[in-house]
């Protein structure tokens, strides 16, 4: 059977619901920052940390800056902001060696969440500053900070202040004694604030937040078995459409089935698991935290912007809550509180008439938790549903156990039930730990086996550190390295835990977890990762060899081609703008032939010009965010195109970029020094028939993957073609100074996009060694057009090449 649930308007006055509080409220309020990317991002909020945690520096003390940006919210402030157009918001900063550095801020800084309450919108509040949350002391607590708290919760929402007690208050991190807000700012980091200075507070600040009637996006859910449950679609320029299943999870499903008004438990479902649609696929990317009211409010891909099939629509089922489900409210977190019961709608509590630790520990094993001892939660308000609960201890539910009839009792809720189990829900010393993604069994993606899954780590936090206690547990003894962002590639399974904090002495990760595992407010691009024995010595190459790479066995797809592995392409380079014009963007690939000289396409100079000021190179790359121990930039000395290039003409197509003696902040000295991870690719011979001598080529870089550009360096397989093949596509331009590359096999096609211009096209020479026989030129248009890319042909201009560095190193 084929129900349709349709809701099209209303959500109302939510602050009475009862939905339940077992999931924290959190809330990332800073959506300006997070969003605020590209030519048009901009960013005006107060975060004033990065993403290391490090303080940003003021603007004024980065000569020059504020001139060069005007108009873009730079001034006499730290402050974050993103005037060149960047990912997101950064800031300059001083590094451990008193260096003015800059990185990416940490767009959680100043989040809010509501713990402890009957609903999302509902708690205590407590904040993020600096890694930690936080309650705030309800010290001159008003209206109007409730005001701002609920406004960062989503537009249209009221709130009232509240104050409520502390469960061992001594144990709190409290990080204001007192906000003093107008009412009217956007967001609790603009407010006034009274620094927390030690002593005592025992009521903490707390809202109660009503949303207005808003009218909500159209939506459905089609092919269940029930109303609650099926595919997603939602209702745009008069028309139905699915939702694809990318980073689709429970979050997502949360709000839908809160819009739809059905409560219980929300479940994401991928992969069409309620059948495939048959209209358009309206929505992609779309990431709720899980605490919106409607999926207007969250994160997505505009419109109609996606790269799915039907296979791949996302669905949920809204699970009723069942009579005998239980929670705990009023503690610190979900694992400890006042025990309720839920029983024909509503919740209730349970009379601690010969109540026992036996009792306490079904119940804990209902919740998958531990025991642990039990403070008090504060009195209830709903009916007392239950009283003389008898259980052995080994039952699985609460229900199970002997007890009166529901609602029959003789108490008052002064005796209502309380329970602490441990936070720490599954974990122990023995809970295994395993790396996946790395190049050896010493290096990869952190990932822990809990409730019968593996799962990620989140990088909030995640430092050396932390890294070393896995490596430790793992049995290394060497130097341990974190690595965050989704380093080794993105997990597939539950996120299980987040904000770890190991001191580097612990005997395993489970010692350093301090929140529930399955609380977290992350994606798996922000999944972490280490590397054990750092650094182990190894033999470094000879510098007068070139094109000799790192052996690897093991290959991972993507889109279109396939990640590359750290050090598989160590002549890899990347020009990169600095300065006014944005530091950093990527401009084109090149490719390191010597240790002064990297090779690159001669177009590559017609957007921003040829001045040397413009541009940096960095070699030893492979994640573009992430600093890396190969990884060195150096400004450029030359850049000189070709004698007979022409901007309005493809041939002759090439340059060579001189590099600056010294990387970028180190003493002069030499150019690139080489080791396993930096290596020259070699040059062809003069008219070296390349048909007759290549195989195994590839071409490398950070192009476009099908959804973006990557952050890890991309390579993909080709064929060095029959020069018909383009002069078929592309008559007279096609010149014997080019090389005509792709992929024989439709089904397979490949090429270079905008991100690989002047990289290289490379391929094994008979007997070893890996020759650059092509630079990425032109005709090329990212899988979708049926013609094969065109490159620029080295062996044609090798005796130019050869003269302009022999010329150099006399110079040197």
């Amino acid at each position: 059977m084929n129900l349709t649930f349709l809701a099209l308007t209303v959500l109302v006055a939510i602050s009475g619901c009862c939905y339940s509080s077992s999931v924290p409220s959190f809330i990332l309020p800073f959506t300006d920052c997070v969003q605020s990317r590209g030519k048009d991002g901009f960013y005006r909020g107060a975060i004033d940390v990065t993403e290391s945690g490090t303080r940003c520096m003021n603007w004024t003390e980065v000569a020059g800056f504020k001139e060069r940006y005007p108009g873009k919210g730079i001034g006499e402030h730290n402050h974050c902001r993103n005037p060149d157009g960047r990912i997101r918001p950064w800031c300059f900063f001083r590094n451990h060696r008193g260096r003015v550095d800059w990185g990416y801020c940490d767009c959680k800084q100043g989040s809010v969440r509501l713990q402890g309450g009957r609903s999302k919108l509902d708690g205590r509040v407590e904040v993020y500053l600096g890694g930690v949350w936080g309650p705030v002391c309800s010290d001159d607590w008003g209206d109007e900070d409730a005001a701002v708290v609920c406004r960062q919760l989503g537009k249209g929402i009221s709130g009232r202040a509240r104050a409520v007690s502390l469960f061992r208050p001594g144990t709190a991190k409290f990080h204001w004694r007192a906000v003093h807000c107008q009412g009217e700012e956007p967001d609790l980091l603009q407010c006034p604030k009274t620094t927390w200075n030690g002593g005592e507070c025992s009521l903490a600040a707390a809202v109660t937040c009503t949303q207005q009637q808003v009218a909500t996006l159209p939506i459905r859910l089609v092919g269940g078995q029930s109303g609650s449950e099926g595919t997603v679609e939602v209702f745009h320029a008069g028309q139905w459409g699915s939702i694809c299943d990318d980073q689709w999870d429970d979050s997502d499903a949360e709000v839908v089935c809160r819009q739809l008004g059905l409560s219980g438990v929300a479940r994401a479902w991928g992969q069409a698991h309620f059948g495939k649609g048959s209209g358009r696929v309206w929505l992609d990317e779309v990431r709720c935290t899980g605490n919106e009211l409607t999926l207007e409010q969250c994160p997505k891909s505009a419109w109609g912007e996606h790269n799915c099939l039907h296979a791949e629509d996302a669905g949920v089922s809204c699970s009723p809550l069942t009579d005998g489900s239980v929670r705990l409210v009023g503690g610190t977190g979900s694992h400890e509180g006042r025990l309720e019961v839920f029983y024909r709608g509503q919740w209730g509590t349970v009379c601690d008439d010969g109540w026992t630790d036996s009792n306490t520990q079904v119940v804990c094993r209902q919740l998958g938790l531990d025991i642990t001892p039990v403070p008090r939660f504060g009195v209830g308000s709903g009916p007392i549903l239950l009283d003389d609960v008898s259980c052995t201890g080994k039952e699985p539910s609460l229900l199970l156990c002997n007890r009166r009839e529901w609602l029959r009792h003789d108490c008052t809720h002064h005796e209502d039930v309380n329970i602490a189990c441990s936070p720490e829900q599954r974990i122990h010393y023995g809970v295994p730990v395993r790396l996946v993604g790395g190049e050896s069994p010493s290096e990869g993606r952190v990932e822990l086996y809990l409730s019968g899954q593996w799962g990620t780590v989140c990088d909030d936090g995640w430092t050396d550190r932390d890294a070393e206690v896995v490596c430790r547990q793992l049995g290394y003894s060497g130097v341990a390295k974190a690595r965050v962002m989704g380093y080794f590639g993105e997990g597939t399974g539950p996120i299980h835990v987040d904000n770890v904090k190991c001191g580097g002495e612990e005997r395993s990760l489970a010692d350093c977890i301090k929140q529930a595992p399955g609380t977290h407010n992350c994606r798996h691009s922000e999944d972490a990762g280490v590397i054990c024995n750092y650094g182990e010595s190894q033999p470094n190459p000879v510098n007068s060899i070139c094109g000799l790479r790192l052996i690897h066995t093991r290959q991972r797809r993507i889109i279109g081609g396939e990640n590359s592995l750290r050090g598989g392409w160590p002549w890899q380079a990347a020009i990169r703008l600095r300065g006014s014009r944005g530091d950093g963007r990527l401009v084109c690939g090149a490719t390191l032939i010597d240790s002064c000289w990297v090779l690159t396409s001669a177009h590559c100079f017609k957007r921003y010009g040829n001045s040397t000021k413009q541009y940096k190179v960095r070699v030893g790359d492979y994640h573009s965010l992430v600093p890396e121990e190969y990884e060195e930039e150096y400004g450029v000395d030359q850049i000189l195109l070709h004698p007979s290039y022409r901007s309005h003409s493809n041939d002759h197509d090439l340059a060579l970029v001189r590099l600056s003696p010294g990387a970028v902040g180190q003493m002069p000295g030499e150019c690139v020094s080489f080791s396993r991870h930096v290596l020259p690719a070699c040059l062809p011979m003069r008219k070296e028939r390349v048909l007759k001598q290549a195989s195994n080529c590839h071409i490398t870089g950070w192009g476009d993957t099908g959804r973006s550009y990557s952050k890890t360096l991309q390579q993909a397989p080709l064929s060095v073609l029959p020069r018909r093949h383009c002069q078929q596509h592309f008559h007279s331009a096609f010149t014997s100074r080019m090389l005509c590359a792709g992929s024989a096999q439709s089904e397979r096609r490949v090429d270079s996009c905008r991100g690989d211009s002047g990289g290289p096209l490379v391929c094994e020479r008979p007997g070893g060694g890996w020759v650059v026989y092509g630079v990425t030129s032109w005709g090329h248009a990212c899988r979708t057009q049926q013609s094969p890319g065109v490159y620029t042909k080295v062996s044609a201009f090798s005796s130019w090449i050869r003269k302009v560095i022999e010329r150099d190193e006399k110079k040197r």
